[in-house]
């Protein structure tokens, strides 16, 4: 009986999971694991499917592997059409081993639904502005990083073939799987003569002989063999177009910037994107996700470029110092000045050619992995490598948090090439990645910071501010125009580069005139700028935190329509009886 009981609880346990991996994904979404790229399109439809008054699902095309590239809206139709309101877009998973800035983009948006209706603020939000949201932008990286063996850092580029090695074949040596553990961990070889040794601290790790000491160690380097027989391993792995440097802005081939691509807008998938952009011309805030550093970089990308406008740099600095105390530890930071130059960079593309305020957000502080007290001091956080003492640390943290799930114990292997050899690191899904319990704080804080942003777009409020008759049916009417957000109406990169029209005001009426007009420079002297054709239309930029007021002299009888129109920052009217 007891043995029946056994395989019967056996049974419905192996049940009751196997129904679980298949169950399908409903609102509101799980963020204790990550989503497989199916999963995070089925999470998509799931979130348009239950909120479709708020949400349109758009194919936006297909990549490399003809794959599908997905995007969600997210806008009240009842307080406007998308297009006529400040637009919002967010994306991730640029490199397909990012996974973890994916599921930023489908916290944010399972959040702004959910909450619709509930949270006084979302609600607001959500009524405020559009969200454009496409959450994984390299489709065929974040699958093949899931399907194939990686290692933390591979499987980042786009998959458009390239012979590395330039023996006429393509892609045909990638790492190998050799111990078919789903990673690509690291293989060494016992070697007297070698550069290691084994850490006395902690024998899984080893450290640098000292000049006159014997070796015991020799790296070999990641999992693979010799694919192709020219007796080199791991030489020509999936064909590598960095989608992060194929933008068109500032692009720079690829013996400047490495993974450039041929030219601007190769990969398949990017250009589909850059088309939905370019359609979507309300876009004045973005946030791209990427994965590692704890960091909210702006730009500019190259210092060539000089810096931004003051105007937009005091944007910048609201937004990112406050972005600083919703995620603590991250720092906001001048890609160029305080990491390192890029070319073709997204960012750049969406700052300078979209017109908006663009933040790329590096997600996981691996100096977050810790065993250690409180008030214990440990080793500064670097993207270029870290010290045997913090990784001694990550161990424990493996051993003691992650029940050791992240660090594959070192096991011996025949290898082809090198005899015997032993295979063991870090797995795929560690150091770049929090672990899944880590997940949830991370992904809300930086839909936090998303959504303190999204609340500062720009606001601009017309009211008439003064209407006096001055002659037999002439009146001088006085509008301001006023914006209590940080983003102006037009960022000041545009005004001065004239990459779109700038913000129009306007003013008309069936029975009247407008003999001039113009913006008013000092209120208190009546110093008016007077525009000298077509005083009736005023080019403008409403200010972030500010205002600006524009005088008319009208002649005539009845209603004076005003209206205001911006690409960003939308279209407001408002009137005066004369």
């Amino acid at each position: 009986m007891k043995k029946i009981f056994l395989n019967l609880a056996l049974f419905l346990f192996i049940g009751i999971y196997s129904s679980g991996q298949k169950e399908k994904i409903t609102v509101p979404l799980r963020f204790d694991h990550y989503y497989t790229y199916d999963q995070v399109v089925e999470a998509l439809k799931a979130l348009h499917d239950a909120y479709p008054k708020l949400t349109k699902l758009d194919l936006v095309g297909k990549s490399e592997e003809n794959r599908e590239i997905w995007a969600l809206t997210i806008n009240n139709p009842e307080t406007g059409d998308a297009l006529s309101k400040p637009g919002v877009y967010v994306d991730g998973n640029i490199h397909g081993n990012e996974i973890q800035a994916g599921e930023v983009g489908l916290y944010f948006a399972n959040e702004m639904l959910t909450k619709y209706g509930e949270n006084k603020k979302i609600t607001k939000l959500v009524d405020k502005n559009a969200y454009y949201l496409i959450p994984v932008v390299n489709v065929d990286g974040r699958y093949h990083f899931f399907a194939d063996a990686n290692t933390p850092s591979t499987n980042r580029g786009l998959r458009r073939p390239k012979d590395d090695d330039r023996d006429g074949l393509f892609d045909e040596d990638f790492p190998d799987d050799l111990d078919g553990d789903g990673s690509i961990c690291q293989m060494r070889k016992r070697d007297s003569l070698g550069s290691y040794k084994t850490d006395p601290a902690d024998p899984r790790l080893m450290v640098r002989v000292k000049p006159g000491e014997k070796g015991e160690w020799t790296i070999l380097g990641s999992e693979g063999i010799d694919n192709d027989g020219d007796g080199r391993i791991n030489e020509d792995s999936e064909g590598y177009v960095d989608p992060n440097r194929n933008w068109g802005f500032n692009w720079a081939p690829d013996y400047v910037q490495r993974g450039a691509g041929d030219y601007p807008f190769s990969g398949v998938g990017l250009n589909a994107i850059k088309n939905y952009i370019m359609a979507r011309p309300n876009i004045i805030m973005v946030f791209a996700f990427h994965n590692n550093g704890g960091m909210y970089l702006r730009g500019p990308s190259t210092k060539s470029q000089g810096e931004f406008q003051q105007g937009d740099i005091r944007v910048f600095d609201y937004l990112g110092k406050n972005a600083e105390k919703i995620v603590p530890g991250y720092r906001y930071l001048i890609s160029w000045k305080d990491l390192y130059s890029t070319y073709g960079d997204f960012g750049d593309f969406m700052d300078n050619i979209v017109g908006a305020y663009t933040f790329v957000g590096e997600l996981f502080q691996t100096s977050s992995e810790t065993y250690k007290k409180k008030d214990e001091k440990g080793e500064e956080e670097s993207m270029f490598g870290e010290s045997n003492d913090r990784t001694r640390e990550r161990l424990k943290f493996n051993d003691n948090l992650a029940m050791g799930e992240l660090y594959k114990d070192w096991k011996p292997y025949k290898h082809p090439v090198y005899g015997d050899i032993e295979i063991g690191g870090w797995i795929k899904f560690s150091s770049r990645l929090p672990h899944p319990f880590m997940l949830q704080d991370l992904v809300h804080r930086n839909a936090a910071a998303v959504i303190f942003a999204a609340g500062q777009t720009p606001d601009v409020k017309l009211s008439v501010i003064k209407k006096e008759e001055i002659g037999k049916n002439l009146y001088k009417v006085q509008v301001r125009l006023y914006n209590d957000k940080a983003m102006p109406s037009i960022t000041y990169h545009c005004v001065k580069s004239k990459v779109y029209p700038m913000d129009l005001l306007k003013v008309s009426g069936n029975n009247i005139e407008v003999i001039s007009g113009g913006k008013i420079i000092n209120k208190y002297t009546d110093q008016v700028s007077y525009k000298p054709k077509k005083p009736e239309i005023q080019f403008c930029q409403v200010p972030g935190f500010g205002y600006v007021d524009y005088q008319f002299l009208v002649s005539g009888k009845g209603e004076m329509k005003i209206s205001f129109e911006s690409r960003k920052a939308g279209k407001i009217t408002g009137s005066v009886k004369l």
